[in-house]
């Protein structure tokens, strides 16, 4: 029997610029009192979150910070700030402030304040043991920094497991926060590249909302048995196909400035600043369409790539290695959606045209759109680019294959052999 129900949930959402100024009345309608501030060294640099808790303080609410969180965050940097709050708290709200590796870290640390346990009893199978939360969270606030993961609007944490290489994640509708602020004002510090990269995730998100399997050709499920990604649906679709109308028309101008070469440098900085406003919201409805939808194929490769990173280093990011998620996301998207095509042609094809109107039509018109787009904003030519080659796709399927949950939501089921020849494939795009 067919699946007749699906479902759809989003947070409480406030956005426009100033909107960070108002977290502290927001929290006082909660009825908080002393609360956790959640952040990253690098955001902590910019002074928007000591400008925030000093906001919040100034309603009589007490602010604890931690600004230790792990840019693409793992099992042990989420452990040490769950330890943190454990032992710094109680507090009776969680606020938020950075890219998807603050809010994720935020989500576990909500989660594992709450409920009893560890990390790896709560992560997803088959990689922990996907216990689902038993008691209530707390409010928790996200206020992103960064346009690109969406976390402020989804059910998702995201880590790295060490041990075993291998990004992965938390998934329950508790996790979604209770409040997303989005102040486009806290996105103007972003470098280039994390601006492309973070815009890439965007992309991503909106595109795989919008292919992914139709919810009624699923299995009916009872109740309790339905997860927040329950496939492309009605509603979800207008969030992604927006985001995509959003991003064909700023996410150029977001990383490079106004594309008038005779312009001011100025006038290039303020076309910037709008267009980075437009990809603020951008990633606010990509992230409402997703969050309920469900991502697929170009999710489920990134996260081996980016847990199996030697020693790329992008521009603008901590010098360690790394293959940030949205580029890592990317990386296999062409080929991905190359392979996707003949499950829901109209689908890639509309999806293809909004991102790209002028794109001729075919099987390879959506991989044609996201190759020029990637070509335009600076993103790596492939994964050799970022350091993988023939030898590492049978251990990149590996980890692929681990993210059943998402590869359970690609429109066409993927075998092992479909994989290892997406990621073949992707080795180099132009």
């Amino acid at each position: 029997m067919s699946e007749t129900v699906f479902t759809y949930a989003a947070p409480a959402l406030k956005f426009g610029r100033g909107a960070s100024g108002e977290v502290g009345h927001d929290l006082a309608s909660y009825g908080a009192q002393r609360v956790l501030l959640v952040t990253d060294p690098g955001v902590a640099a910019t002074g928007h979150p000591a400008r925030i808790a000093e906001q919040v303080q100034a309603r009589g609410i007490a602010v604890t910070t931690f600004d230790r969180v792990h840019v693409e965050p793992t099992d042990e940097s989420m452990a040490e700030a769950i330890a943190f709050a454990r032992d710094a708290g109680p507090f009776d709200a969680i606020v938020a402030v950075g890219g998807g590796s603050s809010i994720d870290t935020a989500k576990a640390v909500n989660l594992l304040t709450t409920n009893p346990g560890e990390l790896m009893d709560y992560v997803n199978a088959p990689v922990g043991r996907a216990r689902a939360p038993q008691q209530p969270l707390l409010p928790l606030v996200a206020i992103p920094t960064t346009t690109g993961t969406g976390s402020e609007s989804t059910t998702i944490c995201v880590l790295d497991v060490l041990a075993l290489k291998v990004k992965t994640g938390i998934s329950h509708p508790r996790l979604r926060p209770t409040l997303a602020v989005v102040d486009p004002a806290l996105t103007s510090t972003q470098p280039p590249m994390v601006t492309a990269a973070a815009g890439m995730d965007i992309v991503c998100h909106a595109l795989e909302s919008y292919t992914a399997r139709w919810y009624a050709d699923f299995e009916a499920k009872r109740p309790e048995q339905r997860v927040p990604y329950c496939g492309a649906n009605p509603i979800a679709d207008l969030w992604s196909e927006k985001a995509l109308s959003l991003i064909a028309g700023a996410f150029r101008a977001a990383v490079r400035g106004g594309s008038d070469e005779q312009a001011t440098e100025q006038a290039r900085e303020q076309a910037r600043e709008q267009a980075r406003e437009q990809m603020a919201m951008a990633a606010t409805f990509a992230g409402l369409g997703f969050g309920n939808a469900g991502v697929h194929i170009p999710h489920a490769n990134a996260y081996p790539i980016a847990g199996r990173v030697r020693d790329y280093r992008p521009e603008g990011y901590p010098g360690e290695p790394i293959v940030p998620h949205g580029m890592a996301v990317s990386m296999t998207a062409p080929a991905a959606f190359r392979f996707t095509f003949d499950a829901a042609p109209e689908r890639h094809l509309h999806a293809a045209r909004l991102l790209d109107p002028g794109v001729p039509p075919g099987p390879d018109a959506l991989p044609a759109a996201l190759t020029a787009l990637m070509r335009d904003i600076g993103i790596p030519n492939g994964l050799a680019a970022v350091g993988y080659a023939d030898a590492d796709v049978d251990d990149l399927v590996s980890g692929a294959l681990q993210q059943q949950r998402l590869l359970a939501t690609a429109p066409k089921s993927p075998t092992p052999e479909d994989l290892a020849s997406v990621f073949r494939s992707s080795m180099e795009h132009w």
